[in-house]
């Protein structure tokens, strides 16, 4: 089979691409050059025995983290974006997210739904009841709580989920402490949740940007573009990384091990599609989790307020206009 064929075989097509809902969770890769060969592509790493390759799934893989010391060729980079993975570029043990890359084949329907309930300041308390009862249970919510009591109380439950992880496990002593500049002097518990956590929004930033949604127009999160990855990641942080991280207490290292752990728990919980699911059901809940857009090959049409959508491609001038009356 000659290189041409193989790039041919190698290129996705739109019934090939897979839904978000269905992928692998997230890929992490550090010190690694990722490059696209003639079947695919690879990250590789010279060694004394010379060039060692391990190929990515990137047809089914929903993100993958760009840790430190990666490189990428524009050719592997372009594969990912067809394949409809998302990149996110982060730091050290991908505690801080630096950037995404969206794919370019979206829909905006689910974008414009988001646009409505966030531009109407009683539609984004809305949602914002809606996040915080996805975290602590239908009607937990007293009626017309404001965002700041929501907010009081969502404090409360956080801390006394942290005495109660650090009663079971036997910590003597835990406060939530998230230093970037002091990172090594962090025990294993700040360290595994913070590794833990930034995995999480590098997983929910993905979902977000295969709906179409912004990651920057968020309903409790303001003022930075992963305001509403914040906002999704909350959601599920009381249920699994917390607890996870709580459980590698006595770990040796305890980063790579919420990194593996949680890989566990994303296929375990079924969270890739519990995720597309609630982000859709936040937004707009009598369509939310039952109407996921998948790319389409005509995705353009023209707006109008009162035809609503036209197709695209079309000329609506007259075909007689006469220039010379202007």
């Amino acid at each position: 089979m000659t290189s041409a064929a193989r790039r041919k075989l190698a290129a996705p097509t739109l019934a090939m691409l897979p839904r978000v809902s269905d992928s692998l969770s997230f890929l992490y890769a550090e010190a690694v050059r990722v490059v696209q060969d003639d079947t695919g592509v690879c990250a590789q790493v010279e060694s004394a025995r010379g060039i060692d390759r391990v190929y990515i799934p990137t047809a089914s893989l929903a993100c993958m983290l760009l840790g430190p010391g990666t490189s990428i060729t524009q050719p592997a980079m372009a594969t990912i974006a067809r394949h409809g993975t998302s990149l996110v570029c982060v730091g050290a043990g991908g505690v801080r997210s630096y950037a995404g890359i969206m794919p370019a084949s979206l829909t905006t329907s689910w974008l414009e739904k988001q646009v409505r309930a966030w531009a109407d300041d009683k539609t984004r308390l809305e949602v914002a009841v809606r996040m915080y009862e996805a975290r602590f249970g239908v009607a937990s919510a007293p009626a017309g709580a404001s965002l700041a009591k929501l907010r009081g109380l969502e404090g409360q439950r956080i801390k006394a989920l942290y005495r109660l992880l650090t009663t079971k496990h036997g910590i003597k002593r835990f406060k939530r402490n998230y230093d970037p500049e002091s990172w090594d002097d962090q025990d294993p518990v700040n360290k595994a949740l913070s590794a833990a956590n930034s995995c999480m929004y590098g997983v929910v930033h993905a979902a977000i940007l295969a709906l179409g949604c912004s990651p920057a127009l968020g309903f409790v999160h303001n003022g930075t573009q992963m305001s509403f990855v914040y906002d999704v990641a909350d959601i599920y942080k009381a249920r699994v990384t917390i607890p996870l991280a709580f459980s590698l207490h006595a770990s040796e290292d305890p980063e790579r091990e919420a990194r593996r752990r949680l890989r566990e728990d994303f296929r375990a919980f079924k969270l890739m599609p519990q995720i597309v699911a609630d982000v859709q059901a936040l937004i707009d809940p009598d369509t939310g989790g039952t109407h996921y857009t998948d790319r389409q090959s005509d995705l353009v049409h023209l707006w109008d307020p009162h035809a609503g959508a036209l197709p695209a491609g079309v000329n609506y001038g007259s075909e007689t206009f006469d220039f010379s009356s202007e």
